[in-house]
């Protein structure tokens, strides 16, 4: 075996025990697989693609290849909106999966930025889709965060359309515990890797308008808010101001 063959060999041995000890693996790939399906599925995956902060994943508009797992840090995506100006959509966490939207079209909706150093696993779509023929369970995987994104969506257009500013703050709040909480981290301290203002972009709320529902949030006893980094005082009356966004 030549020295190129060795490395390669010992490379997929490597992503294979990297998938199947991955704390993260629960969030992107469906639960139960057995040993065989996880290496095929560890097969096709590249992992380590490092992005520093503000670097572009991909941008809207470039052909749809692969599905992307967010394995370290964190990343916006965003549209133009009208007059040019950036749209905040959504924001992927550690164990995200990003690049669904662009299945219907193959090509990307919107652009997907690093929000800190990153760092992302590759999923190449047309051999994840073929593998989900084989593998019930990958294919029935796929479907659940499609509909995780359907209803994202909804809960934004909730947002948008019906809550008031202090209400969609303390959702998105809300939200972030819980998320940070699923991960196994704290829910009720961390720090906001987005900006005010790509805060009031995706919740359509102005910077000012951002800056002063975390104080009135926080008059209230509800945060403690030093920068970025937000505790949640009060959970309960936080559920209350605003309905959690699943």
């Amino acid at each position: 075996m030549n020295s190129r063959t060795c490395h390669e060999t010992s490379a997929l041995k490597h992503s294979q025990r990297h998938c199947s000890t991955c704390s993260l693996r629960e969030l992107c790939l469906p639960v139960g697989l057995s040993s065989d399906e996880l290496d095929s599925v560890a097969d096709l995956v590249s992992r380590g693609r490092k992005l520093h902060r503000g670097e572009v994943l991909f941008r809207a508009h470039s052909p749809f290849e692969n599905l992307y797992a967010v394995r370290l840090g964190s990343f916006k995506s965003s549209v133009l909106g009208v007059g040019g100006q950036e749209q905040i959509t959504g924001f992927a966490m550690m164990g995200d999966l990003m690049g669904m939207d662009g299945i219907e079209r193959n090509v990307y909706a919107s652009d997907m930025v690093a929000l800190e150093d990153s760092e992302v696993c590759t999923f190449p779509f047309s051999a994840m889709e073929a593998l989900g023929l084989r593998i019930p369970a990958l294919r029935r995987h796929l479907y659940r965060v499609l509909s995780r994104e359907i209803r994202n969506d909804h809960g934004v257009m909730l947002l948008l359309g019906k809550m008031q500013a202090d209400e969609r703050v303390a959702s998105f709040i809300r939200n972030l515990s819980l998320r940070h909480a699923q991960r196994g981290y704290s829910g009720s301290a961390f720090h906001l890797r987005m900006t005010r203002e790509e805060i009031g972009s995706y919740l359509g709320l102005s910077l000012e308008t951002v800056s002063r529902m975390f104080a009135r949030l926080q008059q209230q006893g509800v945060l403690d808010v030093q920068g970025r980094l937000v505790s949640i005082l009060d959970m309960d009356a936080l559920a209350q101001i605003g309905a959690p966004c699943k």
